[in-house]
């Protein structure tokens, strides 16, 4: 189980980051070019935050079950000192809870907002922040603080 969910994981990382560029091109777009906010913009708000939390769910159930992650806790002190024992026990998880809340609190917001121009700038910079944290929180193959492929497979 623990494999599959790692590919999976791995593979919706994707979903993930191409819905939050595809919204915010859409957020730009429309809050530069003075656009309406249509149902395209908000299908593409949606869609962002929903793979976000899918992507969060299949992460927490990783971490409980990650044999990385069972030796963070259960070997702290020393592990806290290995980068990518850390990074994995501590560091991904911490930023990417950050990155989702973020990403939360902005389709909120953007949700509430009355005109056009302000739903189209709250999406955009609370996306772009959001993405900003996610990206660099990844563990990219040319990573300087942990490598990982860019796609696992079955």
């Amino acid at each position: 189980m623990y494999q599959s969910l790692l590919i999976l994981h791995s593979l919706v990382r994707w979903l993930v980051l191409i819905s939050l560029l595809v919204a915010i091109v859409r957020a730009y777009r429309g809050w530069l070019g003075h656009r309406r906010f249509l149902k395209a913009d908000n299908t593409a708000r949606v869609v962002a935050a929903t793979s976000a939390h899918v992507q969060l769910v299949i992460g927490i159930t990783l971490y409980f079950i990650s044999p990385v992650v069972r030796y963070f806790l259960n070997y702290f002190k020393a592990a806290v000192h290995q980068r990518e024992i850390r990074f994995f026990g501590m560091e991904h998880i911490t930023m990417m809870l950050i990155a989702i809340v973020l990403l939360t609190i902005g389709s909120a917001k953007t949700k509430r907002k009355t005109t056009d121009q302000q739903k189209f700038k709250t999406m955009a910079i609370w996306f772009t922040i959001a993405l900003l944290i996610i990206f660099l929180s990844i563990p990219w193959h040319f990573s300087p603080f942990t490598s990982r492929p860019y796609f696992r497979w079955f």
